[in-house]
């Protein structure tokens, strides 16, 4: 594989990131969750982006947020969903759920890969 300055050509960071969803997404299928929507995003600026939108099998709406990092400087993965991310991802999470009709049961996850490892941290931040 052909290299530039360190990096092979064609792994951008979109690609890193489309890659360790499509990772996440296969892990949570695994456990029996259905995708409701990936990369969803709210209209406008400054709005907001969820990962993926799943359906657990209770019935609970789930929000992921997918965080990648190849190393656990500066508190790795988790730590870099800060709480003005956090707020971000309320806020699509809000305007998705206002188009339905009835609003189910919801948590926010994530899931975070450090080098090889995944970690799922369920009910990771609260809709404050």
């Amino acid at each position: 594989m052909q290299k530039f300055r360190g990096q092979p050509v064609g792994s951008t960071t979109k690609q890193k990131g489309d890659a360790a969803e499509d990772r996440a997404l296969h892990h949570m299928q695994a456990q029996g969750m259905r995708l409701v929507q990936r990369n969803y995003r709210t209209p406008g600026r400054g709005g907001g982006e969820i990962d993926l939108i799943m359906h657990d099998t209770d019935g609970t709406l789930v929000f992921v947020e997918v965080r990648q990092r190849g190393r656990q400087d500066h508190g790795g993965a988790l730590a870099s969903i800060t709480p003005m991310k956090q707020r971000r991802i309320v806020f699509a999470a809000r305007y998705f759920l206002l188009k339905l009709r009835q609003e189910p049961p919801s948590r926010f996850d994530v899931i975070a890969i450090e080098g090889d490892e995944l970690h799922w941290y369920k009910a990771a931040f609260d809709a404050q």
